[in-house]
This record gives C-alpha cells, structure tokens and sequence, in this order.
C-alpha cells in the first residue's frame, strides 16, 4: 500500500485524488485543504455576484462525502505548517489549534496560487478585498447588498477583473476600473481585439482607468477614496484583482523554483524531489506555443496537470503533452478566445512572427442570424507553425479555438490551414471560412 498526501482540493488536488482513488487499489489517500470546502469554480464568482446566475451552490462540483465513500482521509480546516522532507512528514494544524503528523511515501503539493496585493498605505481599512476562494466573493456579494456602496473600484483589467466589474455594474454600481496597463486583456490579447473589448465595457457604463496606478488608499476605518498617480477619485469598496503569485511556502526552500517561484515540474509533474509532486498554480507547465517551460494558471490547466500527477505517482507513467494556454472571456455579450501567443506575447519571449487578420459575417449575408467575427492567426516566420489564434465576436466562436489548440500542440503551419476541410451550411458560416480566409491572406 502507497500513502499518498495531497496538499490542496481544488481543481488539481482533486484531479489528483479522483485519478487514484477510481484506477488504482494500492492507495492510501490523504488530501488536506485550510480551507472549509473543497473544488470551488472560482471562474463562476463573478456569474452569480452579478446575479446572471440564481445562486452559488452549483460552483461546488465535488463533496467530501464523495472522496470518503472512496476511502479518502480528509482534514479540512487544516494548515500544513511545514514538511519535513527527510523524515516525509506533514506537519499540520487544525482550526482548533491541535496539531498532528501524517507521513507519506508521495505527497502532491496543489497549494495553488495567491492574490498580489500591493502595498499601499490605507490597505488595512476595511472594505478592501480580494477575489480567490468562495468566502472572498461572499464578501463582496454581501457589501454590495449594504446600504451606501455606490462606488466600486477594480484594481487590474485582466479576466477576473474585468468579469468583476461587469458583475458589479449588473448590480447597479458606478465601477471604476484601473490597470497600470494602456488597455485590458493584454496577457493573452493584442490591441486589435482588446480595443473592441474597452469600447464594450465604456458603452456599458464602466469608466476605465488605464495607465493609472494607484498609490493610496483613504478613510476612517473603511476605505473612502482611491488616489492614484493621476488623481483620486471617491469609492466604496475596492476589489483587487492584479493577479497571482504560485503559492510555494511550504517547498520553497527545498524544491527547484522557476523563475517566477512556482515549483519546477518535469512532464511528470515530478519536482526536483522525486517523492514530491506538484500540480496546478504553484507548478510550472509546458508550453506547446513556446516550447519551453513557463506558468499558466488556469483551471484547465490544474485538471490536467492533476490527472498526470496521479497516475505517475499510481505506477502509470503518463506524461503531460503540454499546454497551449486557451482561454475565453464573455463580456456583456461580447466573445473573445485566444490560445497560444498573442503577437505581443510571442515578440515578448524572442519569437519571430508574422500574422495574419481577417473579419467576416459568420454565416451568409442573407441570413438573419448573424454578426461579424474577427480573427488573428500568429505564425513563427522560419517554421511557418501556429503559435497563436485570437477570436472575438457577439457569436458563439468559442468551439473554434480548441482546432487552433491542436494546430498549435502538433506544430501544424499556417500553409496547411489555407486548404483546410471545413465544411459550409448557411446556418453555421459561410462558404469562404474566415478561418480559410485569414489563412489564405497570410505571407
């Protein structure tokens, strides 16, 4: 019998879990969460905060009943203080202060990621938050709902932020939204597509604050005032949302680190100690676009990784075929996916690419059904392969990115798209694909 302990159940944790539990019978369980639940949908906070959803009780995908039925041990509202990677022990600390050791022949670290928070005076008042776990968009849900929270400030326009200020305005709010950056999105779009989306979020009431960092916050006990390094402005509450950083406390001082301090995993999610695995936001991933290693925190990514983690620590050696980063964002009607490189993203990491950009109706112009669809392929100039692709439309394009993702994980070049077999009913595109298009305009 194997013991494995597992640091974490959200989606790579419990990824992990279920992969050893439902294939392999030698396995001794252990999974430990600090937190009071387990497998949130983050990404779904934003949907029922502005109440396009009817509550949040179906963002818990998982019950801890179901992993104890399956002969899991868990502890939840348990901090693991330290590992001692000597002896394998988990030292851990329950809420009620009583502490205990769990030994381990593996142990998986899903640690995942946590918030950057900048640190400015005035960052102890209150009505300041962050959003990550599901007590976080609790808390702002109920100051929404209180008496005199007019003003909201969102601190970075990127996913999160940018799907919380679309939920705060849906409950009515005067919302700011700030980003050091010149425009939104910038991680995973180029300014062609992101400069649709701040016109989309400026026709629908949201004042956008780019190339404006804030410096300082201000009140009594609970913040009043925002001030940046352009002006300062009266807010009621202020969600920040510049990003993440892996969470790597308990392995930091005796597992590789990559660059950014996420743990350095092989295609095994194997780290640098072999008896210790790590998977989802406090690993490294590979990209397929780059060709090397980097970090991608995305829930897809986590279930993945989490898959592979468990079962090379079941005795099935599997290795992980690498990421293409895809992603999707759904904003007041407007549609955008990308996977891959953007343009500025692939120039940013040394790569030489060219693009190429096409907008079409979706369908024939004799439907009635219809609206434009904007495209951009990315392509390295030498190898000629598919680096990056980036959609936006009010249509539903969604479903096309996962034939980029493939494109781009099998080194597919954009020659061999211009001919592409796709087929054509005026119901769902048109006979001149805007796929065949951009790819027939390329260099």
């Amino acid at each position: 019998m194997t013991k494995t302990v597992i640091v974490g159940t959200n989606h790579a944790g419990i990824a992990a879990a279920n992969t050893l539990l439902d294939n392999f019978q030698n396995q001794e369980v252990v999974m430990i969460d600090r937190n009071d639940n387990l497998s949130y949908l983050g990404c779904g906070t934003a949907l029922w905060v502005g109440r396009q959803i009817d509550s949040y009780e179906d963002l818990f995908y998982a019950k801890r009943e179901d992993f104890e039925a399956k002969g899991a041990k868990i502890s939840m509202e348990t901090t693991v203080e330290t590992v001692d990677y000597e002896q394998k022990q988990v030292h851990c600390q329950t809420k009620n202060g009583e502490t205990f050791v769990e030994s381990y022949d593996k142990l998986i670290l899903a640690t995942g990621s946590i918030p950057i928070a900048p640190k400015i005076p005035g960052r102890e008042l209150a009505n300041i938050h962050f959003l990550k776990r599901f007590q976080d968009g609790q808390a702002v849900d109920e100051i929404l709902s209180s008496e005199g929270i007019d003003n909201v400030a969102v601190i970075g326009a990127g996913y999160i932020g940018v799907e919380i200020a679309e939920a705060a305005k849906r409950r009515g709010k005067n919302v700011l939204l700030f980003d050091a950056m010149e425009r939104s999105l910038p991680s995973y779009y180029d300014k062609r597509f992101t400069d649709d989306m701040d016109q989309n979020l400026t026709e629908h009431g949201i004042e956008l604050h780019f190339g404006e960092l804030a410096t300082e916050y201000k009140g009594e006990s609970k913040v009043e005032a925002i001030v940046t390094d352009k002006g300062e402005y009266p807010i009621d509450l202020v969600i920040n949302a510049i990003g993440f950083l892996p969470n790597n406390d308990l392995g930091k001082n005796h597992l590789e680190l990559f660059k950014n301090g996420a743990y350095l995993v092989d295609h095994h999610q194997q780290t640098s100690d072999p008896d210790v695995y790590a998977v989802g936001d406090c690993a490294t991933i590979f990209s397929n676009a780059l060709q090397a290693t980097t970090y991608i925190a995305l829930a897809t990514n986590a279930v993945r990784s989490g898959i592979v983690a468990g079962y090379n620590v079941g005795g099935v050696a599997l290795e992980s075929i690498g990421v293409q980063g895809s992603n999707g964002i759904s904003i007041f009607g407007l549609h955008m996916v990308s996977t891959g490189l953007s343009v500025e993203a692939a120039e940013k990491n040394g790569l030489n690419v060219k693009y190429t950009d096409f907008e079409d109706l979706q369908r024939p112009g004799f439907m009635k059904n219809n609206a434009k669809v904007k495209i951009r392929i990315v392509y390295e100039v030498d190898s000629r392969r598919v680096v990056g692709a980036q959609l936006s439309s009010t249509e539903d394009i969604s479903s096309v990115i996962h034939m980029f993702s493939l494109a781009i994980e099998e080194q597919v070049t954009i020659d061999k798209l211009k001919l592409l077999d796709i087929f054509f009913l005026p119901h769902f595109n048109q006979p001149y694909n805007y796929i065949t298009m951009a790819a027939l305009s390329a260099e």
